[in-house]
């Protein structure tokens, strides 16, 4: 069967079974959008490319599949590159496809020719020029298959615009075989019988776990393991519903802007179990400091993340899900164990105690932030998929909003991309139709990608937007007043634009709370819609900030705590 580089592209997507591209059309790629035309494929017509692969980002973290994008040559191509890099700290998969100038011009500084294969190779897990249509079914596969195994994460394509018109035979690869990359995916039996050994020895044990948690599906496991043996959970961001927010065990989230008690337990833990987590410096504080009574455990896919950041003692190179349910398997004594470390849950439970997250509003005062994420979780029952911006509204999100499954809280962690929120949240919804999803906004992060509004509309797509409207680059200004003396230097936004006014203009619902006595009424109102876009214009206290802090530099047990 022969058939062009562009029906290529078509059946090696079909034979993936991608049922959705997130794309935005150029010169590059017309012979790809000509044959869409006619194709039975979902194509979501973005406003900006770096929308399309936040897009394509919050559908893969929603969903557990790769998410795929479409965009032209040049500035095309380089637009993605903000959204790549985002997803490649969160080991997110995906597939970006890029036009390219024609094959003899590459290199003559054509118009609307950029090197998107250079300039991506920091920032992808791999990347292909191809040249040559007979590699293209190949190349697909191969790209695909690199996306979503090991370690996830975002693989570009370079499509020259003759290779999209050349014919060839086609034929779709029925697997790969790429010598230079085997993933290992089982860990070592011995070092698993290792690592047992050492968490029952132990009388203070905490596990850390991570996003990798959620990538490797590896949730259910996770939770058995920890019910079973009763060790304290703690998440970092990346991690939060890959144990339930709402069980006993769970401490919260560690780090920076962590609980106390998690924090305070990493402090004093004698047995650290670290689980698809890679000791980032805003999880670790200050090294030299960062949990000094502890051996450590680290179970992880990707080799290249232990003893990279921190020296540990028994590494398990594997996917998580594979290694937890040996561990599982192989597990004795669980019950005596669970007894004999009743004192150190207890202490963590008097730390909890004295040091709690507080959404308590005072009806005569000005908005709360961290009150409208508490009704949010309250008026929907904690079964909405919740999206963030970046800044103070990412943190109270983390915070108060109890997360029970996997793949409920997208966020950009690594990366700290502000405009991430708005474009994920309409990739989870166009994942999942008939959830509530709520991109949770802060009024600076917002407008950076606030045109994929229209986006919302055209597609008629109900996502919530609850922006904590304090008229400060809120974060920024926290960070001024707590280290530059209050020297508020050019974080104050002020009150333009007029969201509410905003968002009917690109067609969609706007809603307002001036007062806390207005806060319930306007999420049922927005919760209610379910055929277009509703921004919630909460505005809330300019002053109020993020605690616990541990400031940089600093370790865990060193927080601010009001």
């Amino acid at each position: 069967m022969k058939k062009s580089g562009a029906e290529i592209f078509l059946e090696c997507l079909k034979k993936e079974k991608v049922d959705t591209i997130f794309g935005y059309p150029g010169g590059a790629v017309l012979p790809i959008y000509d044959v869409l035309y006619k194709a039975d494929m979902r194509h979501i017509l973005v406003r900006h490319e770096q929308g399309a692969v936040h897009m394509a980002d919050g559908y893969a973290r929603a969903s557990g599949r790769p998410g795929v994008v479409l965009v032209t040559s040049g500035p095309g191509a380089t637009n993605t590159v903000t959204g790549l890099a985002t997803a490649y700290s969160d080991s997110i998969p995906m597939v970006v496809f890029t036009g390219q100038v024609p094959t003899a011009l590459i290199g003559n500084d054509a118009f609307q020719e950029a090197d998107i294969v250079g300039i991506t190779r920091p920032c992808t897990k791999h990347n292909y020029l191809v040249k040559d249509v007979k590699d293209l079914a190949r190349i697909v596969k191969e790209a695909f298959y690199i996306a979503t195994t090991g370690r996830p994460g975002p693989v570009l394509i370079d499509l020259p615009k003759d290779v999209q018109t050349a014919v060839t035979d086609f034929s779709y690869p029925d697997n790969v075989d790429i010598p230079s990359y085997q993933p290992n995916l089982k860990g070592h039996s011995g070092q698993i019988k290792k690592a047992l050994k050492l968490i029952l020895a132990s009388e203070r044990p905490v596990i850390y776990a991570g996003g990798g948690v959620i990538s490797s599906n590896a949730a259910a496991e996770l939770t058995s393991f920890v019910r079973k043996l009763g060790i304290p959970v703690t998440n970092t961001l990346m991690g939060l519903g890959g144990f339930p927010g709402d069980d006993p065990l769970f401490m919260g989230m560690l780090g920076m802007h962590g609980t106390y008690a998690a924090n305070m337990a990493m402090t004093n833990t004698d047995c650290l179990i670290a689980i698809g987590s890679r000791f980032d410096d805003r999880v670790t504080g200050k090294i030299d400091e960062f949990v000094p009574y502890a051996k450590i455990i680290h179970l992880d896919v990707d080799p290249t993340s232990i003893s990279k950041n921190v020296a540990v003692d028994i590494p398990i190179v594997g996917d998580i899900k594979n290694v937890l349910k040996v561990m599982l398997k192989e597990l004795t004594g669980a019950a005596k164990f669970k007894r004999s470390i009743k004192a150190w849950r207890t202490e963590i439970d008097g730390w909890a105690a004295t040091h709690t997250l507080s959404a308590k509003q005072d009806k005569k005062k000005k908005i709360r932030p961290q009150y409208v994420v508490d009704r949010l979780y309250a008026l929907t029952k904690g079964d909405a998929i919740i999206t963030t911006e970046v800044g103070q509204n990412q943190m109270w999100s983390a915070q108060f909003y109890k997360y029970k499954n996997p793949r409920t809280f997208l966020t950009s962690g690594g990366l700290g991309t502000m405009g991430y929120g708005l474009p994920a949240a309409i990739g989870a919804q166009v994942a999942f139709p008939e959830k509530t999803v709520i991109d949770i906004a802060g009024d600076g992060s917002i407008q950076m990608n606030i045109q994929e509004l229209a986006t919302a509309v055209d597609q008629k797509l109900p996502v919530k937007i609850a922006i904590l409207n304090n008229r400060f680059l809120g974060m920024v200004r926290q960070w001024q007043e707590l280290f530059f003396d209050k020297r508020y230097s050019s974080t104050c936004i002020g009150n333009k634009p007029d969201f509410v006014k905003l968002i009917e203009a690109y067609g969609g619902v706007g809603l307002r709370a001036k007062t806390p006595d207005e806060v319930d009424n306007v999420i049922k109102q927005a919760l209610k819609i379910t055929d277009r876009p509703v921004l919630m214009d909460f505005v809330v206290d300019a002053t109020e900030d993020v605690y616990p802090m541990v400031p940089a530099g600093q370790p865990l047990n060193k927080m601010l705590l009001v």
